[in-house]
């Protein structure tokens, strides 16, 4: 029997306005009203690029903006973190290096195709045209810890903070611009997925970004963070969102209810203060089931299958 249960995201099909805007010297920043966002370095002799945009024909549009400002050949992409919709438009950038940590690169091995085909079903608006994905994307180059990119006499760090949104979450620091491209690992309006996500680590990564002191970011999702005021106030909604979703799963999960009663007890809880946040009903049933795997057996994420997702979905929302 054929199920008729869909994704919250499957009803997302309204085209976002995208803003491409100079936050500082070197840092760009492309967004869309909550969908997916694109940072861009633009450095002395070449041009940086972090998460890529879902498929190559909506990469086209990042490049195109860029080429508005700068003809310097787009010479890096970094993956923030493995997700499909950041990095399956890698292909049209026509990038010398494609950069991840080893973490990243080790969930690309485990579970990069799955991923894909889960993350297609999910969000049909942020794969169009998905005919232009020649494959997985593969880092040509990775690291651990730190790595530190010259772009002419522009230094740029790659940084692994620690785990939050997966474990090989990975941001990109200008010290010169004091401007960070943080990826998934903070939010801004929008509500933080957290299905492959590490719940105890994520306030302590947070806490090292806070540390770096940035005064402009850009975000994984939202609107791009200009001031030092709007970042904290960036890292401050994502800490209390996952703070806040934890504390109530933990809650629920020791007190003996199953994940269904978990999950609307905690959806209870959050939607008054969150609710307005873009994909909220999308990611709960996300969030909540890994947070409650996190809670009761399971110290890593699982991997997300789109038959899991489906089975997950039907059993939460009824």
């Amino acid at each position: 029997m054929t199920s008729t249960k869909t994704f919250a995201s499957q009803a997302d099909l309204e085209e976002k306005q995208v803003t491409f805007e100079q936050l500082s010297e070197h840092a760009w920043a492309y967004t869309a009203e909550g969908d997916p966002n694109t940072g861009i370095v633009i450095g002395d002799d070449a041009v940086l690029v972090a998460d890529t945009q879902a498929t190559p024909v909506m990469a086209a549009d990042v490049i195109r903006r860029i080429r508005t400002v700068t003809d310097k050949p787009i010479k890096y992409v970094v993956l923030t973190h493995y997700h499909a919709v950041r990095v399956l438009g890698a292909s049209a950038y026509g990038a010398s290096e494609v950069i991840a940590s080893q973490d990243t690169y080790d969930l690309i091995v485990e579970r990069g195709e799955a991923d894909m085909a889960s993350e297609i079903g999910r969000f049909p608006r942020l794969f169009r045209s998905v005919e232009s994905v020649p494959g997985l994307t593969w880092p040509t180059m990775t690291f651990q810890g730190t790595m530190t990119l010259w772009l002419g006499k522009l230094e740029v760090k790659l940084m692994q903070l620690g785990r939050g949104h997966t474990k090989g979450d990975t941001v990109v620091w200008l010290p010169e611009d004091r401007t960070l491209l943080s990826g998934d690992l903070v939010e801004f309006g929008a509500t933080p997925y957290a299905g492959d996500s590490y719940f105890e680590d994520w306030p302590s990564t947070l806490d090292a970004v806070a540390a770096l002191k940035p005064s402009q970011l850009v975000p994984g999702r939202g609107v791009a963070l200009k001031t030092p005021a709007e970042v904290a106030d960036g890292l401050a909604g994502t800490r209390a969102f996952v703070c806040e979703l934890y504390d109530a799963v933990k809650s629920a999960a020791r007190s003996g209810k199953d994940l269904g009663a978990t999950y609307r007890e905690t959806y209870a809880k959050l939607a008054p203060k969150y609710g307005h946040w873009v994909i909220f009903d999308h990611c709960m049933p996300f969030d909540v089931t890994r947070a409650y795997d996190l809670a009761t057996q399971y110290p890593d994420p699982r991997v997300w299958t789109a038959e899991r997702d489906q089975a997950m979905w039907e059993a939460l929302e009824g």
